[in-house]
């Protein structure tokens, strides 16, 4: 009964949350996952570390799927450059099995997600 109304309770927190707030979740649960697939490739958990990137790398297609050029063509370029890269070094930690091309990944995340923040403090 608690699993249903936890997962209840997150999926109310998606459906209910400003647009500014889910694209803020996304970099944060792919920031996550990153940091639990080194854990994992530190742990010696192979498939775990595997699943984690390919859940960071899911979140991050979607950031890149969800941008509009129409609105801000110069900032949809830029970003789909930066979500490219970071899908890119993904795949090189997968095929690799190394955690190292998931460091500069995890920097433009966060980098993006302070900006993200940093508009939500503006408005």
């Amino acid at each position: 009964m608690s699993n249903a109304a936890a997962a209840a309770y997150k999926t109310g927190r998606f459906e209910n949350a400003p647009p500014l707030k889910l694209v803020q979740m996304m970099y944060e649960g792919a920031l996550r996952f990153l940091q639990q697939a080194e854990a994992a490739h530190t742990a010696g958990e192979g498939l775990r570390f595997q699943e984690r990137c390919l859940r960071a790398q899911a979140i991050v297609a979607e950031l890149r799927l969800a941008l509009d050029s129409t609105q801000a063509p110069e900032l949809a370029g830029n970003l789909e450059a930066l979500y490219l890269f970071a899908e890119g070094e993904i795949r090189a930690a997968m095929q690799g099995e190394s955690t190292a091309p998931l460091s500069p990944v995890r920097d433009v995340l966060a980098t993006l997600l302070d900006g993200w923040k940093r508009l939500e403090v503006a408005s």
